[in-house]
């Protein structure tokens, strides 16, 4: 059988009291795009920062590619640290996040020349194939203040990219855009998902989620309370819950 590139076992998470994931078990299959979708408040973006330890769990396992992963930055005795996770385990976020000083060349370029220790004479012919394939070569030299949210969105992805992840992470990424700006971002990452990148995207697109996702995870109040295909989960939803949920999304 294929090994799950990202497994999750009794994964939870507090915040002080608050507790907010409640015992996640969950394999994230190569080549697989996971949708996320639940309620605001369901633990959707929380699960997914832990899947790069951007967030700590407080209890249960994470394991990549059949190793556990230590939350220590480094690994140790041949057990991969979370350093080694995120290198390898890319994010997107709702706000880009881009470094504002830095040109888009420079903010594609920055981590493979930090990181991976890229030259960045390589590093450039990488970035600027990235910037290809999002459709923005014309903007290398640009700053981000000069650039649309969804054209700053996708240098945000071709920067994740760059760092040559396993698995790509994108938490909400069109959720800050304006409607017409989703469009473009969504093609992206549409282009990602048929060339056989593995993905994790929490979305409120739910006919995107339904077109691009290989399984779909419905979440409510820190658990998966139900996941399927998007078949099972979009179109003919079981539970009172889900069709509860979902009818704000139809028209």
């Amino acid at each position: 059988m294929t090994k799950a590139t990202i497994s999750l076992r009794g994964l939870t998470k507090s915040f002080g009291k608050l507790e907010v994931l409640r015992g996640i078990d969950l394999d994230l299959m190569p080549g697989e795009v996971l949708g996320l979708i639940g309620p605001s408040g369901s633990g959707k973006s929380t699960l997914i920062r832990c899947l790069n330890m951007m967030e700590l769990p407080s209890s249960g396992t994470l394991r990549f590619k059949g190793q556990e992963v230590t939350p220590r930055f480094r690994g140790k005795g041949g057990q991969p640290g979370m350093g080694e996770l995120r290198r390898r385990v890319g994010m997107v976020f709702q706000h880009f996040n881009l470094f504002p000083h830095l040109t888009v060349l420079d903010n594609i370029t920055q981590g493979p020349r930090i990181v991976l220790k890229e030259p960045r004479a390589e590093a450039e012919v990488t970035a600027m194939d990235l910037l290809g394939q999002v459709g923005l070569a014309d903007k290398a030299r640009a700053y981000p203040s000069h650039l649309s949210g969804g054209q700053k969105q996708r240098v945000a992805i071709a920067r994740a990219l760059a760092m040559k992840p396993d698995v790509l992470l994108l938490d909400e990424v069109t959720s800050a855009l304006d409607p017409e700006l989703v469009g473009e971002v969504l093609a992206v990452i549409r282009a990602l998902a048929d060339s056989g990148m593995t993905m994790v995207i929490v979305t409120h697109e739910m006919g995107f989620a339904a077109d691009i996702a290989s399984r779909v995870v419905f979440m409510e109040q820190g658990r998966i309370a139900e996941e399927g295909s998007p078949e099972d989960i979009l179109r003919h939803p079981k539970s009172e819950r889900l069709q509860s949920f979902l009818s704000r999304f139809h028209a």
